[in-house]
């Protein structure tokens, strides 16, 4: 595939802090469409698909089943990417979730219950475009602000996500008399708004900050085997600070995907109409995204594994409050608003670990088996919460989700240890390139 990548045209160095900027802004505005399109129609999956199975058990299937996608999407999205550049996966990845969307909703006006299954995945194929934008923001990023060019975009989806859910409501009053059940609505608002971000990518997305980064790159990083999924895969098994940067995005994301998929329905079970259980995943959403710029500074500044191990007590903290909640409404809502500060904190120091420790040429596989790596994780991890969920209650839910952040913590401590006793200090596995240690 790398046999067709176009050529980049050279960037001069004077240029580059416009060029940031720009692909900032592009990258920015794509994710406030993209993270509105995603929280508009996973807000009500759950509910769609037990209105649609007539199965409890079975509701968790439908967002399992968009995380599924997003997995099953990294790897070829990754292939795309090393081969012709970011814009074009990006693309790709919103017009197939604009496809999924749609056919979600075909399936809930049949009541075909597989068929919403396949539309949820592909579905999912917007959310890898989501996730795959702040690699794209890394790409042109000066080392000692990497976090911080991850977190801007991250932040970006705030706008979008927190919004989504809140029109969720009236985008199912939308489709009344269609014969569409409510709860369906959001997938089509969602469709329309993924078009409309492959559109923005397309056209504005240029030149392509991937290959631009390889054109700055030095000579020996830019053979076509320096950039394949080989070579990707070789660059994780070597080193140790991405595997730990992997296994931190994926506890973080399977444990906040298992928890928050299954509390639209505990809320509902407690009462809570679907304006409250909006309310309340606008205000986890607001936490995955708002604040991760303080999570990318911290990053860049105290380090990466210090904020990956602010991410493991934070969602220690959030799964306790939301597994002894009970009918407290107030008190799921704050669980839920710590769970997405934990998830940001370990998306942003993992992304940023994982682009430091991985050399330029084999970042975007790299990049692709991470993200497939915590949502295959998620995947799982969504599929057992109904089921725990179904059998005993929510609160075993988040008692499971929280055992999954023993060996975070454990591989967060060993290798801090390891590097204080080897260097005496911080050494560059907690630290980005290019700051000065203290």
């Amino acid at each position: 595939m790398t046999a067709v990548e176009p050529a980049a045209a050279p960037v001069d160095a004077a240029l580059l802090p416009a060029l940031r900027r720009r692909t900032t802004a592009v990258l920015v505005a794509s994710q406030i469409l993209g993270g509105l399109g995603v929280a508009t129609g996973i807000a009500l999956s759950a509910v769609l698909a037990r209105q649609v199975s007539g199965s409890e058990a079975l509701s968790g299937l439908a967002p399992t089943a968009t995380v599924a996608g997003t997995a099953v999407l990294s790897m070829p999205m990754a292939a795309l990417m090393t081969a012709r550049g970011r814009r074009p996966g990006l693309v790709l990845a919103y017009l197939v979730g604009a496809a999924g969307a749609c056919v979600v909703v075909a399936a809930a006006r049949a009541g075909n219950y597989p068929l919403l299954l396949g539309g949820m995945a592909a579905f999912g194929a917007a959310s890898s475009a989501n996730l795959q934008a702040r690699f794209a923001a890394a790409d042109l990023a000066e080392p000692q602000r990497r976090a911080r060019a991850i977190s801007n975009v991250v932040w970006a989806t705030t706008i979008g996500a927190v919004l989504g859910p809140n029109i969720a409501a009236p985008a199912g009053r939308s489709v009344a008399g269609l014969g569409i059940p409510a709860a369906a609505g959001p997938f089509l608002w969602a469709a329309g708004i993924f078009v409309l971000a492959a559109v923005l990518v397309a056209v504005l997305l240029r030149p392509d900050p991937l290959l631009t980064a390889r054109a700055l790159a030095p000579r020996e990083e830019r053979s076509p085997q320096a950039r394949s999924l080989r070579a990707g895969l070789a660059a994780v098994a070597a080193s140790p600070r991405v595997r730990l940067a992997l296994v931190t995005v994926a506890v973080s994301h399977t444990a906040m995907v298992a928890v928050m998929s299954m509390t639209p329905l505990d809320l509902a079970r407690h009462g809570a109409s679907i304006d409250l259980i909006g309310l309340v995943i606008s205000g986890h959403i607001a936490g995955m995204y708002a604040f991760a710029p303080l999570m990318g500074r911290l990053a860049d500044r105290v380090g990466r594994l210090s904020v990956a191990g602010l991410a493991a007590g934070l969602l220690a903290v959030a799964m306790f409050l939301a597994g002894t909640a009970g009918d407290s409404h107030g008190q799921t809502a704050a669980g839920l608003f710590v769970l997405g500060l934990g998830w940001s904190a370990g998306l942003v120091s993992g992304s940023a670990l994982l682009t430091d420790a991985v050399p330029q040429a084999a970042r975007a596989a790299a990049q692709g088996l991470s993200d497939l790596t915590m949502n295959t994780s998620a995947g799982v991890g969504g599929a057992i919460a109904g089921l725990i969920v179904a059998q005993a209650s929510y609160a075993w839910l988040n008692l499971a989700a929280a055992s999954l952040l023993v060996p975070l913590t454990a591989l967060v401590l060993f290798t801090r240890t390891g590097s204080k006793n080897a260097a005496g200090t911080r050494t560059a596995a907690d630290s980005p390139p290019g700051v000065r240690q203290p």
